[in-house]
């Protein structure tokens, strides 16, 4: 086994020697001696947020209320500017994505608007295995339609409860389905959806279709103008790197811009008149009339520079890195692991077209598996009921890291070492 790991540790070297995003892992914040392997949860700092924070708490100080249309790039516009900045890695014009509140903030602005129901045509499909944050606010939707979610809200089944077959939710695509809400990515197993497929299998039922890209956003390449998805909405605190609470963002499909948002407010107005505080509301025909409320402009100034190095590395070659990485994972669990005293399964699908930015590295003992891994200073996080998340970030994360994490994971099995810890989970985990 040790002659097994020494051939991995050159090829990781090797890998390593080889990799064309190299030198961006210096422009991040990695505590001193970690291995950070929680990306999709949490991104890391990027070194410019720092000065960034301090360059728009400066404008502020040094302009005041000034800083509107004053600041680099002024806060009226933040919202567009962080939008326009987004939209290439989303497969999207600039006009069709702009930053805005949260999540489910979102979710309840763009279904609000898509969810009509009408004649024999009233019901969501979503699926049992999506963050539960989605079901929580679909079922209200449709309560606020004066429906009952256990008739009108339809949850696709998951035959292995991993993953989600296509062909399943296509088939609860009927002549009483008004909308589909489904993620790109699952975010336990990390399985990515073929949405192009899905999107087209809607259109043909005359059904409307969105995405929550929560996991699939910064991990995967997005065509959704040439997928010709309705809505979609993501944060960017995951793979995006913007930091605790930083705002997410909505695409609107530009076909859907003379719709009227059904969550309407303040900086959803045509921006050129905003100031004249109409009473009747005219929404700015893009995707930023679906703003809610006031930008966040402290919180979207650690963002930026994060979308910029995006922008630089490109999500083509950020994809290829992250399916070497991840493959990387699954041939060593395939082979050191081959025992079955180890215990350790993958959750993920195997086929890279399949696979998003995460694998889901299963044991019973995946709780204190995870507080073992903590303690040797490498990052997991942990979903019930026995999935170990792994997310080695492109952008920050070697083969080095995924080897190492490797090696930790057999050896706290081997020796038994989780025992050390409890099997009471944390209130986060």
């Amino acid at each position: 086994m040790d002659e097994l790991f020494a051939a991995y540790r050159s090829k990781a070297g090797e890998m390593d020697r080889w990799d064309s995003l190299k030198s961006f892992r210096e422009l991040f914040h990695i505590p001193p001696g970690t291995v950070f392997m929680d990306g999709n949860s949490l991104g890391l700092p990027p070194k410019a947020a720092g000065d960034a924070l301090a360059k728009t708490f400066g404008e502020w100080r040094d302009l005041a209320v000034g800083g509107w249309l004053e600041a680099t790039p002024p806060w009226f516009y933040l919202a567009e500017e962080a939008g326009r900045k987004m939209a290439p890695l989303m497969g999207a014009s600039p006009d069709e994505v702009v930053m805005s509140g949260s999540t489910t903030v979102n979710l309840h602005a763009l279904v609000s608007t898509f969810y009509q129901p009408s004649g024999t045509r009233t019901k969501i499909v979503a699926d049992e295995l999506n963050f539960p944050s989605d079901i929580y606010a679909l079922a209200s939707q449709v309560r606020l339609k004066g429906l009952d979610p256990k008739e009108h809200l339809v949850l696709v089944r998951s035959r292995d409860g991993r993953t989600l077959d296509e062909d399943d939710i296509i088939a609860a695509f009927d002549d009483r389905t008004a909308l589909a809400l489904l993620p790109g990515v699952l975010y336990r197993s990390g399985q990515l959806l073929d949405m192009e497929r899905l999107v087209k299998e809607a259109h043909n039922r005359g059904i409307l279709i969105g995405f929550d890209c929560a996991h699939s956003a910064g991990a995967v390449p997005h065509r959704l103008s040439d997928w010709d998805a309705d809505f979609a909405f993501w944060c960017s605190y995951k793979y995006l790197n913007g930091g605790p609470g930083s705002p997410a963002f909505l695409y609107i499909n530009r076909k859907h811009f003379d719709r009227e948002p059904g969550l309407a407010g303040w900086f959803g107005f045509d921006k050129s008149r905003q100031f004249d505080m109409d009473l009747e509301f005219s929404h700015s025909r893009s995707a930023g009339g679906w703003q809610i409320g006031t930008p966040p402009v402290l919180s979207a100034s650690t963002l930026l520079p994060s979308l910029d190095i995006f922008s630089r590395a490109g999500m083509e070659r950020l994809r290829h890195k992250s399916l070497a990485l991840t493959g990387f994972l699954v041939e060593i669990l395939d082979t050191a692991f081959s025992s079955a005293s180890c215990g350790y399964s993958v959750g993920t699908p195997r086929e890279e077209h399949r696979r998003g930015g995460h694998l889901a590295v299963e044991h019973p003992e995946a709780w204190r598996i995870c507080q073992a891994l903590k303690k040797r200073k490498i990052i997991p996080d942990f979903r019930p009921p026995r999935i170990i998340r792994l997310a080695p970030a492109p952008l920050y994360s070697s083969f080095a890291d995924v080897l190492a994490v490797a090696e930790a994971l057999k050896e706290i099995v081997d020796s038994r070492e989780y025992e050390n810890f409890s099997p009471e989970r944390d209130a986060v985990s």
